[in-house]
C-alpha cells in the first residue's frame, strides 16, 4: 500500500502547474500551500535564483503527447519575454526539450530505466536580447523512476547437480539464483522470493535464497536415480501480478554403499580338464550389487583356503575366477567342493549395522579325463659310470608309465641330438641304458642325453626326461711336471744348494686328493733331490765347482709316482744349465766358452742318440720320440761349442 501511495503522489505531481512540478524552495513555499507569512512578505533567495533542484520521471512513458518533466524558472524572469531558457547535457535537444520562453521541459521518448537510470543536464538564463548570462550554467538530474517491467531470469535454463543417496532431510544439494533487471533500491519490482513448481515431495527450496534441500528422507538410487525439480523466481516480493522466471535442476543421487553383494545361486558347477596349466582358469561366479564404482567392488576368497584351487577378483568384470594351484589328475580325484565367501572392499561405517556385507555360496568341480602322456618315476636321471667300461656295459635303467586308467604301453628311445658320437643306446622295452663304446673321463666328465618315452597306441603321447651321465674316475694316468722349468746351476755353488722346486699334474681325479713321490738316482753325483710332501720338491746340489767348460748342462731324469690304485708312475727329464754368477748367485751369463771342435759327432751327440735307442725298447714311441728330440737337440750345441770335451755330459747325467 506504501509503495502505491507514493507512486499516486508522484503521478499527482506531473500533472500539477509548471510553478508546482518544481521542487520546493524557501521562495515558493507560502504560494504553493496558501500559508500566510508572518510578516507579510514574500521570503527571497539570499545567494542563487534557481528554485528546483532535481526531476524525477517514470519509465515506460505510453501517452501519445511528450511526456512532461517539469519546468524551470528563474526570479530573473519577469514575465516580460526578455529571458531566455538553454538546456545542455544528457538528450538535451533530443531526448529533452525546453521551452526557451516558459522554462517547461519534455521528454520527447519513452524511456527505460534499465537502459539508463538518470540524466544529467544543464541550464542556463540568457538575456533574450544581449545573449548575456543571467544566471550561472548550472547542473541538475532527471532520475527515470522504475516500474515492474522485468521479468526474474535464472542464469541457464538447466542446473545440473547431485546428492548422496541416503542423505539426511534438509541436506543442501545446490543453490540457483535469478536475476532482475528492475531497480533493486525502489519498491518491490526486484523483490524474488523462490518456490518450487515441481520435484515435491523429494526436494524443497529456500524461498529467499533458491537453496534447494532434499525433503524426503531415505531416497534410495536404487530405486530411483534422476530427479528434475522446477525453481521459480517471482518478483514484487511474490505477490499477485508479480512477474516470474522458471529453470530446470537435474539431480541426481550419487551412490553410497548401503547395499552388500549377494550371490542369485548359491550353488555353481564348474568342469575342468585334467591337463589344466597351474595357474589356469577354469570357471567364473559372480554376485550381484546394486551399489556403483568403488561401492561395488567385491572380492572373493575360499573360505578356510583350498590345496588344489583358488579364487582371484576381476577387477574389471568383478567377478570370481576359479585357477588351478596344483595339477589336476583324473585317476587321484574326480571331484571337488568348497565355498566361496564374497564381500565388499571399501564398506560404510554409517550402513553395516543390522547387515551382513558379505555372501557364501558352494562351488563344485568336476575333473575330466584326458589322453596324457608318459610319466616318468624321475625328473631328471642322474647315472654313474666308470670310465674306460668296456661297450655294452650296463649304464642305469629309466622307467615311464601312462598314468591314464588305461594304462597303455611305452617305448623309450634316445634323442640323437644330445648324442652326436653315439656313446650309448637304450632299451626300447625296459629303458636300460648300456655304452656303445668305451668312455673317458679325460675327454668328457658328463654326458647329457635326453631319453624319450612315447605311448605305442599314440605316438603324439611322448615325454622326454634329461638323463645326466657323470663318467667316474680310473687312475689310468700318471703324474707329469706340471709346468717346463728353466733350471740353472752357478759354477761357484756350494754343495746342498736349492736350484729349483718342482710340482707334478694329473688328469686323474682320485677321491682322496692327488699324494705325489719325487725320486732320482741315488748314486746322482751332482744332484739330490728332497720331497716336501705337499706335491713338491727341491732339487738340491751334491757338490760344488760345477764349470760350463766341463759341462754346460745336465738331464736330471725324476721319476713322479702317485698315490692312487693301480699306482701310476712317469719319468721326466729337468734340464740344469751351468751359469757363470755374481758373488750373490745372480746369474749373469749361461753361454759356454766358444772353442775349435772337429769334425762330425762329438761322443756326447752318438751317447745321446744311443739312449733313444734303449728308450725306444722299453717306453712308448710317443714319449721316447720327445726325450729323443730333446736330447739330440742339446747334445748337437754341446758338440758344437766343446768338441770332444763332449765326452763328459753323458757321464754326468
Amino acid at each position: 500500500m506504501i509503495a502505491n501511495q507514493i507512486l499516486l503522489l508522484l503521478l499527482m505531481l506531473s500533472v500539477l502547474p509548471s510553478s508546482a512540478a518544481l521542487p520546493l524552495s524557501p521562495g515558493n513555499i507560502g504560494n504553493l500551500f496558501g500559508t500566510s507569512e508572518s510578516d507579510g512578505k514574500i521570503l527571497q533567495r539570499s545567494k542563487r535564483g534557481w528554485m528546483w533542484n532535481q526531476f524525477f520521471l517514470l519509465e515506460e512513458y505510453t501517452g501519445n503527447d511528450h511526456q512532461y518533466v517539469g519546468k524551470l524558472h528563474s526570479n530573473m524572469d519577469k514575465n516580460d519575454g526578455n529571458v531566455k531558457y538553454v538546456l545542455t547535457g544528457d538528450g538535451a535537444g533530443t531526448l529533452f526539450l525546453i521551452d526557451e520562453k516558459s522554462g517547461d521541459i519534455h521528454a520527447t521518448k519513452r524511456l527505460d530505466r534499465e537502459e539508463k537510470a538518470m540524466y544529467t543536464l544543464h541550464a542556463k538564463v540568457l538575456d533574450r536580447n544581449t545573449n548575456a548570462e543571467l544566471e550561472p550554467d548550472t547542473e541538475f538530474n532527471i532520475k527515470i523512476h522504475d516500474i515492474n517491467d522485468n521479468a526474474p531470469k535464472f542464469a541457464k535454463e538447466i542446473y545440473f547437480a547431485s546428492v548422496p543417496e541416503m542423505s539426511e532431510v534438509g541436506t543442501s544439494v545446490v543453490t540457483v539464483t535469478a536475476t532482475d533487471a528492475d531497480d533493486q533500491t525502489y519498491g518491490n519490482s526486484a523483490k524474488l522470493v523462490y518456490s518450487i513448481l515441481q520435484g515435491q515431495p523429494y526436494f524443497s527450496v529456500d524461498s529467499e535464497n533458491g537453496t534447494i534441500k532434499t525433503a524426503l528422507p531415505g531416497m534410495d538410487r536404487e530405486l530411483k536415480e534422476n530427479y528434475q525439480v522446477v525453481i521459480q523466481a517471482k518478483d514484487m516480493a511474490g505477490q499477485m501480478g508479480g512477474l516470474s522466471g522458471t529453470t530446470t535442476v537435474s539431480i541426481t543421487l550419487s551412490d553410497v554403499n548401503d547395499s552388500p553383494p549377494r550371490f542369485a545361486n548359491h550353488s555353481f558347477r564348474v568342469t575342468a580338464v585334467e591337463s589344466t596349466d597351474i595357474g589356469g582358469a577354469i570357471g567364473r561366479i559372480k554376485a550381484d550389487d546394486p551399489d556403483v564404482g568403488h561401492n561395488a567392488e567385491m572380492e572373493y576368497s575360499i573360505v578356510g583356503g583350498h590345496d588344489i584351487f583358488n579364487i582371484i577378483t576381476d577387477q574389471t568384470t568383478q567377478e570370481g575366477v576359479i585357477i588351478i594351484k596344483k595339477a589336476l589328475d583324473y585317476e587321484s580325484k574326480r571331484d571337488y567342493e568348497f565355498r566361496v565367501e564374497v564381500k565388499n572392499t571399501y564398506l560404510d561405517a554409517r550402513f553395516i549395522h543390522g547387515l551382513q556385507f558379505k555372501d557364501y555360496a558352494t562351488v563344485k568341480v568336476t575333473v575330466e579325463d584326458v589322453d596324457e602322456p608318459p610319466v616318468f618315476t624321475r625328473n631328471p636321471y642322474i647315472i654313474e659310470v666308470h670310465e674306460d667300461t668296456a661297450a655294452g656295459s650296463f649304464v642305469g635303467v629309466v622307467s615311464a608309465r601312462d598314468p591314464d586308467a588305461d594304462n597303455k604301453p611305452v617305448k623309450y628311445s634316445i634323442d640323437r641330438h644330445t648324442d652326436l658320437e653315439r656313446l650309448f643306446n637304450i632299451d626300447s622295452v625296459n629303458g636300460t641304458i648300456t655304452t656303445l663304446k668305451a668312455l673317458d673321463r679325460e675327454m668328457s666328465k658328463w654326458h647329457n642325453i635326453s631319453v624319450v618315452a612315447t605311448e605305442i597306441n599314440n605316438p603324439r603321447q611322448t615325454t622326454r626326461v634329461p638323463v645326466f651321465i657323470k663318467v667316474l674316475d680310473v687312475n689310468d694316468n700318471a703324474p707329469e711336471f706340471a709346468m717346463s722349468y728353466d733350471t740353472f746351476v752357478c759354477e761357484n755353488v756350494k754343495a746342498g744348494q736349492l736350484i729349483q722346486t718342482i710340482s707334478a699334474v694329473d688328469t686323474d681325479e682320485p677321491l682322496v686328493g692327488h699324494k705325489f713321490v719325487f725320486s732320482i738316482s741315488a748314486t746322482n753325483p751332482n744332484f739330490t733331490i728332497v720331497d716336501r710332501e705337499d706335491n713338491t720338491a727341491n732339487i738340491l746340489t751334491r757338490r760344488g765347482g760345477f764349470s760350463r767348460r766341463e759341462m754346460s748342462m745336465y738331464f736330471l731324469p725324476v721319476v713322479i709316482s702317485d698315490n692312487d690304485y693301480p699306482i701310476q708312475s712317469s719319468t721326466s727329464t729337468l734340464i740344469v744349465r751351468v751359469c757363470a754368477c755374481d758373488s750373490r748367485g745372480n746369474m749373469q751369463s749361461c753361454n759356454p766358452e766358444v772353442l775349435p771342435f772337429s769334425d762330425g759327432l762329438t761322443t756326447g751327440a752318438l751317447v745321446a742318440i744311443l739312449l733313444c735307442v734303449i728308450i725306444l725298447l722299453s717306453e712308448s714311441p710317443r714319449r721316447c720320440e720327445c726325450v729323443c728330440m730333446t736330447l739330440v737337440t742339446v747334445a748337437m750345441p754341446v758338440k758344437l761349442a766343446y768338441g770332444a770335451q763332449t765326452k763328459h755330459h753323458v757321464n754326468e747325467v
